[in-house]
C-alpha cells in the first residue's frame, strides 16, 4: 500500500469520520440491511462453549511442566482468549440479548471474561462507545496510541517491543487519556473474575491461572491473530483509517475482519457482516483492504513510514469542555 507519515506526528484531520455518511447512504439504497440488525441467537452458545473449553483446559494442563503450559498458552489458549476479547466487542454492542435486554449482555460479557483471567469486560464496554461515537477523538479514542508511544516506539526493534506490549498499553492507557470514574459493574466485573480465578486457584494449583492469563497476554501481544489490531485503523494509506480483512481468520474472531462495515453498522453482530458486504458490495470492494494479518504486523515493523503516528485524529468538540 501507499505511504504514510509513521514519524513525527499523527495524521490531523478536520473533517467527521467517514463511516456516518456512508451508513446513511447505504442505508437509503439498501434498506433491507436494518433485518441485520439485532441480537444473534447463537452467539450465547459458541462463547459458552468456548468458555468451558477453557475451564476443562485449566483441569488438563494443571500436571503439565511450565514450558508446555506457555507452549499450550500460546498456541491454543490464548487463541481461545484472544478471540473470547472479540466476542466481548460484539456482546458490547449488545448483540448477544438485545438493545432491551442490556443488562443480561454486560453479565454474559462477564461470563465470556472469565477465561482471559483479568477482569476487563465492564471497562472496554465503557471506553468502546467512544471508540465508535469519537473516531480519533483527540483525548476521547483511547485506541490511539499517546505521543510517547509514537516518538518512542519508531525503529523495527521498538516496534516489535510495543507489538508484544500491546496489552499493557490497552490496559494503561484509558487511564491516562482519558480516566473514568469506576462504576459498578466494573466492581462486579472484578469481583466475579477474582473468585473463579480463587477457585480454579485452589482447585488446581496456580498452573491453570498461568495457562489462563499467559495465553490472554502473549496472544493479544506478538501472535498473527493481533494483526487485526493494526490493520482495523493504522494508516496503511494516506486518508484512510479504516480497513477491512475477508481471510480465514475471521472464522475464529467473530469477523472482527470486517472493520468497515462494523464501524458503518455496529449494531449487527459480526456473523452477519458478511451479508452487508455482499449486499453494499459497490461501496466496499474499491475501498483499501488487507489480505493478511501476519503481513500486516510484518509492514508494521520493518516499513518506517508506519507506527503508532500513522493514526487519524480528529478534535472533537467534546474534548475541549473536558
Amino acid at each position: 500500500m501507499g505511504k504514510t507519515g509513521g514519524r513525527g506526528d499523527f495524521e490531523w484531520v478536520y473533517n467527521d469520520q467517514p463511516h456516518t455518511s456512508r451508513r446513511k447512504e447505504i442505508l437509503a439504497k439498501y434498506p433491507e440491511i436494518k433485518s441485520l440488525m439485532g441480537p444473534d441467537p447463537q452467539l450465547k452458545w459458541v462463547v459458552s462453549g468456548m468458555v468451558l473449553t477453557q475451564l476443562l483446559a485449566c483441569y488438563l494442563v494443571h500436571d503439565l511442566s511450565w514450558k508446555w503450559i506457555f507452549f499450550w498458552a500460546y498456541a491454543f489458549g490464548g487463541c481461545v482468549n484472544h478471540s473470547l476479547t472479540l466476542a466481548i466487542h460484539d456482546i458490547s454492542h449488545n448483540v448477544a440479548f438485545g438493545n432491551k435486554l442490556a443488562k443480561w449482555n454486560r453479565w454474559f460479557a462477564m461470563w465470556a471474561n472469565l477465561p482471559i483471567g483479568l477482569p476487563y469486560s465492564a471497562s472496554f464496554k465503557k471506553y468502546h462507545i467512544d471508540h465508535h461515537r469519537y473516531l480519533g477523538g483527540d483525548q476521547l479514542d483511547v485506541d490511539i496510541p499517546t505521543d510517547i508511544e509514537g516518538w518512542f516506539f519508531c525503529t523495527p526493534a521498538r516496534k516489535v517491543l510495543w507489538l508484544f506490549l500491546q496489552p499493557l498499553f490497552y490496559a494503561i492507557r484509558p487511564l491516562v487519556v482519558n480516566p473514568k470514574p469506576v462504576g459498578q459493574l466494573e466492581i462486579l466485573n472484578a469481583a466475579v473474575q477474582l473468585t473463579v480465578d480463587f477457585i480454579i486457584y485452589y482447585l488446581w494449583g496456580l498452573k491453570p491461572i498461568v495457562y489462563l492469563i499467559a495465553g490472554s497476554v502473549l496472544c493479544m501481544g506478538l501472535h498473527p491473530i493481533s494483526g487485526h489490531f493494526i490493520a482495523e485503523h493504522y494508516m496503511f494509506l494516506k486518508g484512510h483509517e479504516t480497513y477491512s480483512y475477508y481471510g480465514s481468520l475471521n472464522l475464529i474472531t467473530f469477523n472482527v475482519g470486517y472493520h468497515m462495515e462494523h464501524h458503518d453498522f455496529p449494531s449487527i453482530p459480526g456473523s452477519k457482516l458478511p451479508q452487508v458486504k455482499q449486499i453494499a458490495a459497490e461501496y466496499y470492494d474499491s475501498l483499501p483492504q488487507h489480505t493478511s494479518w501476519i503481513r500486516v504486523l510484518w509492514d508494521f515493523v520493518f516499513d518506517d513510514s508506519i507506527g503508532p503516528y500513522a493514526r487519524i485524529k480528529r478534535e472533537y468538540k467534546l474534548s475541549k469542555q473536558k
